[in-house]
């Protein structure tokens, strides 16, 4: 969990995502509609992707990408944060 924990100290929103996912581009569409500047790691695009998706399926993120983290705390994958849009609890 150290390397998810330095990539999202100090970064209000953070999305892990892979380039080819389309879920995950819907999730990054979303976040930015609320003019939320979010911090993106492509994971199919660094060196350490793979030992970061492990580590967030160790957190419970199933599939691993996207993963959505929001004041530092992991909100969840497209299940999670599309489901607090619809209640209006998305929290940006």
């Amino acid at each position: 969990m150290d390397i998810i924990n330095r990539l999202i100290a100090e970064r209000p929103v953070v999305i892990f995502s892979r380039s080819s996912c389309s879920m995950c581009h819907t999730i990054k569409t979303l976040i930015s509609s609320f003019g939320a500047n979010a911090t993106v790691y492509e994971l199919d695009e660094i060196a350490n992707g793979r030992q970061i998706e492990r580590e967030l399926a160790q957190l419970g993120c199933q599939p691993s990408v996207p993963a959505v983290f929001i004041g530092q705390q992991l909100v969840g994958g497209a299940r999670q944060v599309m489901s607090l849009q619809v209640l209006n609890q998305l929290g940006l």
